[in-house]
């Protein structure tokens, strides 16, 4: 029975395990490691911040999840990856031996690396996780009850954009609901070349897009900065410019997780074939915001390239396939091109964004703001937590 390691239980790990279960069935001991026994879906954390869902609206229980499907559930972190030997070590001290491993542990938030940088101990708020987002929505209520500037946005070496661009719209749009927008000032602060960058060198006409959104709604954007620190109620960016705040929500830089950082680039991001195959170490397989994917271009302030939920599922099922192949000694499936589909939302409306491939030159890419795109949003976020429940990585 071949061994099969999952580091991580959100978008990618748990849709790397049901489906390697799926595939090999008897033939495979699936385990997935987690400090966080919590599946959130991540894309509604900024309607919990802007309080239109509670957490238990959009979390469910991984280890009950995962159970009924016979993948084992270890609630603890990972620590060491001993590739030589093939072990995961985690932060208890259990060795769990592997025949693949499946890397797909996020984001490090590297705070630290601005000075007074993020909610724990720095002076922003921060949308990338369930406990920070429910600290940033009491700071947001704070604003509503007690009005004052608000910056929003994301900090040099960010891989991802579009929360950021979400809250704006939709604290935009809330305050002029409530008859108080002239009382909130709103600056979009980015390390993006231009609006609608998203890392991506931009998806269709987003550059003119967010341009003109954000010229309607007297959002004012400041571009390609970096930020120097953050002091209580004031950003002071690298240029000398100084922005005050009473709300500061800024995505910090990325990094890879400590516990496989080595395996990776110097950022700690794994280097993978098109099958998400490590470079090096052929039984180890890395998907989502852990592996390392090159900039479509070099930017004056450093950006990364993101990697959506959408982006995230498809790598957890060419992994899953590959290592089925592998297992059963058969060919490994040819991989297709990585595109991104992303619903993002603007308060009373919602945007579709679309790019095949993800960086340019693309056969499509495609903004375009309707309705419609919110109805998908509000229908894809039931649907999506559905299939996660029952385990049903096998449909779209």
């Amino acid at each position: 029975m071949a061994r099969i390691v999952v580091l991580g239980g959100s978008f990618g790990g748990l849709t790397a395990a049901f489906e390697v279960k799926r595939l090999l069935g008897k033939k495979a001991d699936v385990s997935v490691v987690s400090d966080d026994d919590r599946f959130v879906f991540l894309p509604s954390l900024p309607w919990l911040i802007m309080g239109w869902r509670k957490p238990e609206d959009i979390t469910l229980k991984v280890s009950e999840i995962l159970k009924p499907k016979g993948i084992e559930f270890v609630h603890d972190a990972a620590q060491q990856i001993d590739a030589d030997s093939s072990k995961v070590i985690t932060a208890k001290g259990k060795e769990l031996p592997y025949d693949h491993l499946v890397i797909s542990t996020g984001p490090h938030l590297a705070f630290d690396e601005i000075p007074g940088l993020g909610p724990d101990k720095g002076y922003t708020a921060c949308t990338f996780t369930l406990d920070h987002a429910v600290k940033t929505g009491a700071t947001w209520k704070g604003i509503l009850e007690n009005p004052g500037p608000i910056v929003l946005g994301s900090s040099q070496m960010v891989s991802c954009f579009g929360p950021s661009y979400e809250l704006a719209f939709e604290m935009d749009a809330e305050l002029r609901r409530r008859k108080m927008r002239h009382k909130v000032p709103i600056v979009y602060l980015t390390s993006e070349p231009y609006l609608g960058h998203m890392g991506v060198g931009g998806l269709g006409k987003s550059k003119r897009f967010m341009e003109d959104e954000f010229a309607e709604r007297d959002i004012k954007p400041i571009v390609s900065q970096a930020i120097e620190e953050v002091t209580p109620g004031e950003i002071k960016l690298k240029d000398g410019t100084k922005l005050p705040f009473k709300l500061a929500m800024i995505a910090p830089p990325f990094k890879g997780v400590p516990a496989v950082a080595p395996l990776g680039n110097p950022r700690g991001f794994i280097p993978v074939d098109k099958n998400y195959r490590h470079t090096k170490h052929k039984n180890i397989f890395a998907i989502g915001v852990a592996i390392a994917i090159a900039p479509p271009e070099v930017t004056p302030v450093p950006t990364g390239v993101p990697k959506t939920g959408f982006m995230t599922v498809k790598m957890a099922k060419t992994a899953a396939a590959t290592i089925a192949s592998d297992v059963t000694g058969k060919t490994a499936p040819i991989a297709d091109e990585l595109g991104v589909i992303c619903l993002m939302d603007m308060g009373n409306t919602a945007a579709f964004m679309k790019a095949y491939p993800v960086l340019p030159p693309r056969q499509s890419s495609y903004t375009k703001k309707a309705i419609w795109a919110k109805w998908m949003k509000l229908g894809f976020e039931r649907y999506f937590l559905w299939k996660m429940k029952k385990g049903l990585s096998n449909l779209p």
